[in-house]
Order: structure tokens, then C-alpha cells, then sequence
């Protein structure tokens, strides 16, 4: 009763007031019709207040977000099913569900003829131009009378994720380095012992199909040879993005480190296509959620998405080195660099040296402050390191960006740099 009371409107304030003010002036002036006026007013509101206060109100919420995960852009739909398992009907209820503002605005909806059974459906969209990781509701339920005298606050306290990606781009195919083995472009041209026919052939026994015989090399040895099962091939790269705030400019989804993560996205989806298995690297070191060794499957870029939509600017003067102090894999490394210091050469340096090919696109931040500044040079730095490296500007779109790193690597083998080895054929 007393948060029945607690609850009044100020249309159930003012009955209040004019019942009491009505009595009053009845009992001064001496007019018994006014004071039965003024009791019926006052008791309104009261009553009201005693009916709600003794309801009983067993409201269930089931919200789904479908898809939970999103690029940027993308409207994900949010359905909210709503059952009343208590067995006194209510009057009006007011759903406000709590979303982030970059998600839009607060969805509301009024919902009468509440009674014992009842089940209701509501749909409604959510979308953002902001990457991130945000939570949908709680939900605040406000149950009206209906004169609209009494107004009591609820709350469910479950909340539901949403994960917006960053947005990402189609890649040309270009020459890529550095894998270890079949899925990319570079396969091993010989083994430890013998060459790659003698491997992947073996003598024949009873039972093997007759169709996977390799006429060639049993001509050669004098006996029947077949082909080995295929082996799975794997190939592996590391993508990295320096996330350091020193290494950015720029605020909000205009700047240099949201360029930086969309990149490294649109890369990571790009490889995972061409079968790489990825991990994500920061300036922090590695993120766990998206190492490779926690991958099921070489297509799946969910972890890494979701690992970028929550890459956020810190505060850290040099790069963290512990992913490289467990030894090189020799495979590809592919970075998404900002602006850079003299006291950063050394680690790039190392991790050129520890890649079998090492790509780079190099933000020239400079660029997305206002007036623009002169051009960095920064990948001019990190082709002096040995890097294949190419910058890209606020207005340069990713793709060509890529073909040109595609190009400078095809540069080097001309001049005879490092050597792109093509790939070999399997054995037929």
C-alpha cells in the first residue's frame, strides 16, 4: 500500500489534492453535496492504490538478439516474449527496454488487457556504426491503472549481448609468402630426404584401390607404387595492429585506429578465405580468444571478428614482445602499423626477421589530423626494415591499397629481394 501510495501520478496527486480541497470548503461553507463530491475524488485514487498494492504480478520476459553478432551497419532484431503467469489481470503495462544510445533509442511499448495466460510478442530493431561489445537492457515495466492514478516501477535484470564487427572489405587475391605448407601460396619445392614424389608415394598392398596407383614412379623403381592419403595442409599468418594511443590520431570512428581495426579485419576475413588459420596480435601481445589453437575451423573468423570489435587504444609507450619470445613459426605476418618511433625499429626489426614474409600497411596519421600534415614515411621505414609495406591514407580505398602490397612483393622478386616461391603441384 505505501509504494501503492508512493506510486500516484501527478494526475492521482491532483485527485488528491481536489478531494481534500473539495472537503474543505464543504465543511466551511456548509454544503453536504460538495463534501460527498470530494470523498468520491479522494477516494479514487485510494482505492486504486489498495487494488494495485494487493495485486500480485508474476511477469516473465524471454529476449533473443538474432544475430548476436554484426558488422557495423547492420541491424540485428531483438524479439521479447512476455507472459503473465500471475492470476490477477493488470491494468496497462509500459515495457522501456534499455539499449546503449549508439544502438538507437529506447524502444517502448504499451501493452493492455493483461490477464492470467496472457502472452505477447514484440519485435524491434537495434543497429550501430560504432564496433563494440554492448548489452541490451534491462528492461523497466511500469504497470498503470486505468485512469492512469498509479504508476509502479519494475525492472527484469537480465540483459542480453550484442557484438558489432568492424566493417570489412573484399581483397583482390595477391601473392601472400611465408606459409608453411599447402593452403597458401608458397608449399615446401623439397623435403629433408628425397624429393616431394618419392614422400607422398609408397609401395602397394593388397586391397589399395588400383586407381590411386602412380604410374610414373612405378615405372622408375620397377614396382607398383601408389599415392599416399592426403595430408592436411596448414598454413598459418599472424595479424597484428599496433592499437598504442601514441600511434593514432584522430577521435571517434574518424580516426586513425578505427581505420587500423577495419583493415585488420577486412584482412583476417580475406586470409581465413585464402586458408589461413589466423591469430590476432595487439600491442599487448597475443589475444587468446583468437589464437589458432583454439580455431575449429580455418572459415570461422568469428573470434577474430570479435576480438577486433573490442580492440580499444591503450596506454603503453613500447610493443609487447612475448609472442615472439616462444620462437618463430616462419610463416606469414601480415601488420597494421600507426606512426612509429625510433625506439620501435629494433622490434620490427625482430619480427621481419622471425616472419617467413612480413607485410605491412602503414597508416600515415599525420594525415587524419586537421590541416593535414606532411606524409610520415612510415612505410618507406618499414621497407628500409625489410618489410613489404605500402601506406594507406584516410581517402585510399582498402582494396587497392592490398593490390598494391600485392605488386611491391612481386617488385622485390624482380629486383631480387626476397624470393616469391610459387607453388608446387601436388602429386597426381
Amino acid at each position: 500500500m505505501r509504494e501503492a501510495l508512493a506510486g500516484l501520478t501527478v494526475r492521482g496527486r491532483a485527485f488528491v489534492a481536489a478531494g481534500v480541497t473539495a472537503i474543505v470548503c464543504a465543511m466551511i461553507l456548509g454544503q453536504p453535496a460538495l463534501t460527498r463530491v470530494g470523498v468520491l475524488v479522494l477516494a479514487l485514487p485510494l482505492v486504486t492504490a489498495v487494488v494495485i498494492g494487493r495485486s500480485r504480478y508474476r511477469l516473465a520476459l524471454v529476449r533473443t538478439v538474432t544475430p548476436q553478432l554484426v558488422a557495423a551497419g547492420q541491424p540485428a532484431r531483438v524479439s521479447l516474449s512476455l507472459t503473465n503467469e500471475g492470476r490477477t489481470p493488470s491494468g496497462v503495462l509500459l515495457l522501456e527496454d534499455h539499449v546503449p544510445y549508439v544502438l538507437g533509442t529506447r524502444p517502448r511499448f504499451v501493452l493492455e488487457g493483461i490477464g492470467h495466460g496472457w502472452r505477447r510478442h514484440v519485435t524491434y530493431q537495434v543497429r550501430s556504426d560504432v564496433r563494440g561489445r554492448f548489452e541490451i537492457g534491462p528492461m523497466s515495466v511500469r504497470v498503470s491503472d486505468a485512469f492512469g492514478l498509479i504508476e509502479l516501477n519494475r525492472a527484469f535484470r537480465t540483459t542480453v549481448p550484442l557484438t558489432v564487427t568492424p566493417r570489412t572489405v573484399p581483397l583482390p587475391n595477391i601473392p601472400l609468402g611465408g606459409a608453411w605448407t599447402g593452403s597458401g601460396d608458397n608449399r615446401p619445392r623439397a623435403f629433408a630426404l628425397g624429393s616431394a614424389e618419392d614422400v607422398t608415394v609408397r609401395e602397394y598392398r593388397r586391397g589399395d584401390d588400383l586407381r590411386r596407383v602412380h604410374w610414373r614412379s612405378s615405372a622408375r623403381v620397377g614396382e607398383l607404387m601408389v599415392r599416399r592419403e592426403e595430408q592436411p595442409w596448414q598454413s598459418r599468418a599472424t595479424l597484428f595492429i599496433d592499437n598504442r594511443v601514441r600511434s593514432h590520431r584522430g577521435q571517434g570512428i574518424a580516426s586513425s585506429l578505427e581505420a587500423a581495426v577495419s583493415a585488420a579485419a577486412s584482412i583476417a576475413v580475406h586470409l581465413s578465405h585464402r586458408g589461413f588459420t589466423v591469430r590476432l596480435v595487439t600491442a599487448t601481445g597475443e589475444d587468446p580468444n583468437s589464437a589458432w589453437h583454439f580455431r575449429d575451423s580455418d572459415l570461422n573468423t568469428g573470434p577474430l571478428l570479435e576480438a577486433l570489435a573490442v580492440v580499444q587504444a591503450v596506454h603503453r609507450p613500447q610493443l609487447d614482445t612475448g609472442w615472439l619470445a616462444e620462437g618463430a613459426h616462419g610463416g606469414l605476418t601480415v601488420a597494421v602499423f600507426g606512426g612509429f618511433e625510433a625506439m620501435d625499429i629494433p622490434i620490427l626489426r625482430r619480427m621481419q626477421h622471425q616472419a617467413g614474409s612480413a607485410m605491412a600497411i602503414a597508416l600515415d596519421v599525420d594525415a587524419w589530423v586537421s590541416p593535414p600534415a606532411a606524409p610520415s614515411g612510415a612505410s618507406t621505414a618499414l621497407a628500409q626494415q625489410g618489410w613489404r609495406a605500402v601506406p594507406l591514407r584516410p581517402r585510399d580505398r582498402l582494396d587497392g591499397v592490398w593490390q598494391e602490397l600485392g605488386r611491391s612483393g612481386a617488385q622485390v622478386s624482380r629486383v631480387g629481394g626476397t624470393p616469391v616461391v610459387p607453388p608446387q603441384e601436388a602429386v597426381r
